[in-house]
């Protein structure tokens, strides 16, 4: 079980993901999910996971590592020599492909569950920041400003805060509040989401450093988010007027 999201701003990237994984109802452990494929001067890649451990664990050392060559007499295919995040993005899904055709395959004849989903985001060269959903046949989708955020994993309790304060327009500091208060909703109502978090931003201005940061499970800041977003959430409801009709039942 888990939770990763990312956030496409006119300013920037954002992505966090949880470290929850369970193997039963009474195994719970911790597994970081935010991944750093790339990291060089002209471009900086990052990966979040959702679903089969060992089939995520698989597409990331294969992608590592890289994929086979094409022709023979040729180097094996990173993320090093991908022109665009496009290009990313297709050679991850491709990772997920071979994957299923191997690992997922013999996993999936002892009944056992293989399917995995990634965020992939980040930049190359001077390009603004991208962000992609690759889903578990290896297909993928780009995130664009019209809806500006994408999820993977335990989505449902999350989503409400995203659909409503999300905006392509929005401070990106205000986009990681928003994100955090999406985690706390999820670890709420889920016991599958949990703290660490993991979070990278990346500005648009690619002279900017990345940030990175662990939210860790006694971190103040979200301890002090978490509390006040309740008492707001609190007021909120008791300045709304209640419904006439209970007014009136009420007489």
């Amino acid at each position: 079980m888990t939770y990763c999201i990312g956030l496409l701003l006119r300013e920037g990237l954002v992505m966090i993901a949880d470290s929850r994984t369970n193997a039963g109802v009474d195994n719970f452990s911790a597994y970081k999910k935010l991944h750093t494929l790339a990291h060089a001067p002209d471009r900086q890649i990052f990966a979040c996971s959702s679903g089969s451990l060992s089939i995520s664990q698989s597409v990331i050392g294969l992608v590592q590592e890289g994929l086979p060559a094409i022709e023979s007499g040729e180097m094996n295919r990173t993320l090093m020599g991908a022109s665009s995040m496009f290009r990313a993005a297709q050679l991850v899904g491709e990772a997920v492909q071979i994957t299923n055709r191997t690992v997922g395959a013999a996993l999936a004849a002892i009944h056992i569950d293989s399917s995995v989903s990634l965020l992939l985001g980040g930049r190359i060269g001077d390009a603004p920041p991208a962000l992609y959903l690759i889903y578990s046949a290896g297909n993928f989708i780009e995130c664009k400003s019209e809806s500006p955020f994408l999820q993977i994993g335990e989505t449902k309790y999350g989503k409400p805060i995203l659909d409503r304060g999300v905006d392509f327009d929005m401070p990106i500091d205000e986009a990681v509040k928003i994100g955090f208060l999406s985690f706390d909703s999820a670890m709420r109502s889920n016991l599958g989401v949990a703290r660490p978090l993991d979070m990278m931003a990346m500005r648009a201005d690619p002279a900017v450093p990345i940030l990175t940061h662990r939210i860790e499970p006694d971190d103040a800041y979200f301890n002090a988010l978490s509390s006040t977003w309740s008492e707001l959430l609190h007021r909120a409801i008791g300045a709304i007027p209640n419904p006439p009709f209970m007014e009136a039942w009420n007489e």
